[in-house]
C-alpha cells in the first residue's frame, strides 16, 4: 500500500504534435524537481528545450535534463536509436543518469531504409521516414530486438517500471512525458494520418507501466495555435500567406519540414479534453497570439484582452489553464498552479 502523496505527472499534446511539451516538461523539471522523468514515443518526434542561452532539440531524452538531480529514463514501450541516444547524452553532458529499460526497442538502419523506401508512406501519409513505424511492425510480430540485445546499451539498463514504480512508492516525484499530440494517436487521430503508437494519456502510462490509479495529475499541452506536419486534415487551416502574416511560421523539430497552421480550435480541444481527462491545461507560444505577453511571468502582467482568452478557454473546457508560455525560455511560465489548484 502507498502510505504517501504520490505526484505523478503525465504530459500529454492536445493537437497535432508541436505543441511545445519539451518546454513544459523542461519547467516542471526545473521547478518540481522530479526524482525520475521518463520519455515515451520514438524518435520520431522532436522536443525542444531553450534555458538560459542554450538550445537542445531532443528526440530520445527526457526534457527534464536541464534539472540535473533528475534520472533520466526511456520507457519499455518506447523505440530509440542507438546513435541518436548516445549524442543526445554527449550534448545534455547526462551519463551518469540517463537509463534505458531491458525492453525499450531499438530501431536499426534497416528500419529507417525500409520505410523510406516505402512510396505510400513517404508521399501519402507523409511519414518522418525515421523506422519508428517499421520497427513498430517488428515489435507486434515480436523479432524486433530491443535494448539488452545490444552491447553498446549494456550500461544503461534497468527496470525503468520497477525504478518508476518504487520512487512513487516512498513518495518521490516523477513527470512522464508524452510524445507527439492527441490525433496523432494511432486509434483516437485522423487515421490513416497518424504515428504508430497511441499518444493519449493512457496510451502514454501504459507505454511506462504504470497504474491508471496512481496518475495525480494529467497536464494537457495546447499551443495557442494549431500546427501540423504532413498530411491529413487541419481543420481552419490558414494559406501560406497568412501564416506568414501571423508570425506563425515553424518547421518541424526532426524534419525540418514547414508546419501547417491554423487557430486554436475549440472542438478539437474539446475533444482531447474528453479523451484525456486533463486535470490541468498548459497552453504554449502565448506571446505569438499576444505579443504584449512577451517574457512575462505573472497573470497580473499580462494585458487584459489576453487574460480573457485565457478565462474563456478554461471556461469552455471547463478545466483550469495552470501554465501560459511567454517566450522560449524554460522559465518564460506564468505558473497558476498553487492558485488555481492548491498547494
Amino acid at each position: 500500500m502507498i502510505d504517501k502523496k504520490v505526484s505523478l505527472t503525465v504530459v500529454v499534446g492536445g493537437f497535432f504534435g508541436d505543441e511545445g511539451k519539451g518546454k513544459a516538461v523542461s519547467y516542471l523539471g526545473l521547478m518540481d524537481k522530479p526524482g525520475i522523468c521518463v520519455r515515451t514515443g520514438s524518435i520520431n518526434a522532436g522536443h525542444t528545450v531553450n534555458y538560459n542561452g542554450k538550445s537542445w532539440k531532443l528526440r530520445i531524452l527526457p526534457s527534464c535534463f536541464v534539472n540535473e538531480s533528475t534520472r533520466l529514463m526511456v520507457a519499455p514501450g518506447a523505440l530509440l536509436k542507438i546513435d541518436v541516444l548516445l549524442k543526445e547524452i554527449e550534448e545534455t553532458g547526462s551519463r551518469d543518469r540517463v537509463w534505458v529499460d531491458i525492453n525499450t526497442g531499438v530501431i536499426e538502419d534497416r528500419h529507417v531504409e525500409n520505410e523510406r523506401s516505402n512510396e505510400y508512406l513517404m508521399k501519402t501519409i507523409g511519414s518522418t521516414g525515421q523506422g519508428v513505424g517499421a520497427a513498430m511492425v517488428d515489435r507486434i510480430l515480436r523479432v524486433l530486438k530491443t535494448a539488452k540485445d545490444f552491447p553498446e546499451l549494456k550500461g544503461f539498463i534497468t527496470d525503468v517500471s520497477g525504478e518508476v514504480n518504487e520512487e512513487l512508492d516512498r513518495g518521490g516525484k516523477v513527470i512522464i512525458e508524452g510524445t507527439q499530440g492527441t490525433f496523432l494517436s494511432l486509434y483516437h487521430g485522423t487515421y490513416p494520418f497518424v504515428t504508430s503508437r497511441d499518444t493519449t494519456a493512457a496510451g502514454v502510462i501504459s507505454e511506462v507501466g504504470v497504474s491508471p490509479r496512481l496518475v495525480s495529475d494529467i497536464i494537457l499541452v495546447f499551443k495557442a495555435y494549431v500546427t501540423r506536419v504532413g498530411a491529413g486534415e487541419l481543420p481552419g487551416e490558414l494559406s501560406a500567406d497568412e501564416v506568414i502574416a501571423r508570425g506563425w511560421v515553424e518547421r518541424g523539430t526532426v524534419t525540418g519540414r514547414p508546419r501547417r497552421a491554423a487557430p486554436f480550435s475549440i472542438d478539437l480541444a474539446r475533444r482531447a479534453v474528453m479523451l484525456n481527462r486533463p486535470t490541468q491545461i498548459a497552453i504554449t507560444k502565448f506571446d505569438a497570439l499576444f505579443p504584449s505577453a512577451r517574457g512575462k511571468r505573472k497573470w497580473v502582467d499580462l494585458p487584459v484582452e489576453a487574460r480573457k482568452w485565457v478565462e474563456e478557454i478554461s471556461e469552455a473546457l471547463r478545466v483550469p489553464v495552470t501554465l501560459i508560455g511567454t517566450g522560449e525560455d524554460s522559465m518564460d511560465m506564468i505558473d497558476m498552479r498553487r492558485e488555481v489548484v492548491g498547494p
